[in-house]
């Protein structure tokens, strides 16, 4: 006697498939250690270098603190920024360019899961090569931290948003490339509009809220080391 497999349930969020398509863009990014993570590292310490170096045994100060000292956030934000936008990007166009993109769109995951996922790995792997670039600053100059959960928000809020810029322009990219070549390609006009406002979303938050603790803070205490 035969029995019908019935169809697997899931709740109104597929978790499991959510999750699996996160690690996915992590791991991928990981196995390409050396571009991604080593490569902004040495580069960034390059950056510190060649500023140290030019503003010679004196130093630059900008308020309390020293030019390296209010330079180092500039580039780990920047190291994130970068890492979480070109994860992203790159993850569509080698999974389109590749034929692997069918395997995701055949996934029981709905388009605003799919956003989440490829955002939410790409936004890890910006964090993971962003403490890659800090840790070794540390190092060499010392930092003082006024907030940290501040700066995780901040820094969070960055990763995100340049995953989900990332996701948009990897979709214009792979529609273009797909005109070129005359290959039929299906996207969903929402799952654009949706990464396109939860970005805009983000960026106005995460943007505005540490502006607004910033500006209740009295300049001189802010910049003062504690």
């Amino acid at each position: 006697m035969s029995t019908l497999s019935l169809p697997r349930r899931y709740g109104a969020v597929n978790w499991r498939g959510l999750w699996t398509l996160c690690l996915k863009g992590l791991q991928r990014g990981l196995k390409q250690f050396r571009y991604s993570v080593l490569g902004p590292v040495v580069s960034n310490l390059l950056f510190l270098a060649v500023f140290a170096m030019a503003q010679g045994r004196t130093g630059i100060y900008v308020g309390d603190l020293t030019f390296l000292q209010f330079l180092i956030p500039g580039l780990v934000i920047f190291a994130i920024c970068e890492a979480a936008y070109s994860s992203s990007s790159e993850s569509l166009l080698f999974d389109k360019m590749e034929g692997m993109i069918a395997d995701t769109l055949m996934a029981p995951l709905t388009p605003t899961e799919l956003t989440i996922g490829y955002a939410c790995s790409s936004a890890a792997m910006g964090l993971v090569t962003g403490a890659a670039v800090a840790v070794p600053m540390l190092f060499v100059v010392s930092l003082p931290i006024a907030s940290l959960p501040l700066i995780l928000l901040f820094a969070a809020g960055g990763a995100l948003m340049h995953g989900l810029l990332g996701i948009i322009v990897g979709v214009i990219a792979s529609i273009g490339i797909a005109r070129s070549l005359q290959w039929a390609t299906v996207v969903a006009p929402g799952s654009v509009l949706l990464a396109f406002g939860v970005a805009a979303a983000v960026g106005v938050f995460f943007g505005w809220y540490p502006a607004k603790q910033a500006s209740r803070l009295d300049p001189i205490v802010a910049l003062r080391y504690e």
